[in-house]
């Protein structure tokens, strides 16, 4: 099993934090995101990691030099979102594929539960994500993505919700992708029409939630793996203040 971290981005919303470093480097309660993200991967006996960088590479690659880590980078990471940057990484897709973003906080239990996830493409969709969203906004609604589960499967992510009911839980950036289906998902992904408009944004800045959308439309199913808190994501400077609700 490989493991691929995704942080290309600027994390503008954390400046000045990240003025001179990425944003995995900010430090929450006195240690760095990416520190959290690789204890935790290691502590599941996943070594085999590579980070896809852009932003600031150069002062993440030298902070990580003495682990076994492998690099790519989304030289385009200024003007691209998530899914560029994943499949930067594209050579690296040959085994079973944990697939994280690189500014959540997550315990080892949650990444394990994943790791034993026996489906092809399960993502980890959090039930107590109101109690976070209250740390972080006064209406957590108005941040809140849609997810809709039927039959134990994800049917609809990633939209503008119009009420609780429409969020049985919030997807938090922790994919596992099977080697029996990758060939799959990448050949969808390199055949998608790249002058095309994916919920409001072009090919090239499409969301990670539309992408998971169109695999559930048009290629296979998508699994939840339900968990109940135990994780934060710094997005905001705010967000340094919220607590893992366990």
């Amino acid at each position: 099993m490989k493991a691929i971290i995704l942080a290309a981005g600027q994390g503008s919303r954390l400046r000045p934090l990240t003025n001179d470093k990425p944003k995995c480097m900010v430090e929450y309660k006195n240690k760095s995101i990416i520190d959290y993200i690789l204890t935790s991967m290691n502590s599941c006996n996943l070594s085999n990691i590579t980070i896809v960088d852009g932003y600031k590479k150069e002062v993440l690659e030298d902070y990580l030099k003495e682990k076994n880590i492998s690099f790519y980078t989304n030289e385009n990471y200024n003007s691209t979102n998530m899914v560029s940057t994943l499949f930067c990484a594209k050579e690296f897709m040959d085994d079973d594929l944990i697939i994280s973003y690189a500014d959540i906080v997550y315990d080892k239990k949650i990444l394990q539960k994943l790791i034993d996830s026996k489906d092809d493409f399960s993502v980890v969709v959090d039930k107590r994500w109101r109690e976070l969203w209250s740390q972080r906004m006064d209406n957590p609604l108005e941040d809140a993505e849609t997810l809709k589960v039927k039959d134990e499967k994800i049917i609809e992510l990633g939209k503008k919700p119009n009420s609780y009911d429409d969020v049985e839980g919030q997807y938090i950036g922790l994919i596992k992708i099977s080697k029996n289906i990758l060939d799959k998902v990448i050949d969808y992904y390199e055949n998608l029409d790249k002058n095309g408009i994916y919920d409001g944004k072009d090919f090239n800045n499409m969301y990670m939630t539309s992408f998971i959308q169109m695999i559930i439309d048009n290629l296979l199913d998508v699994t939840p793996v339900f968990i109940d808190g135990g994780w934060v994501e710094i997005d905001c400077c705010e967000d340094l203040k919220s607590e893992l609700v366990s």
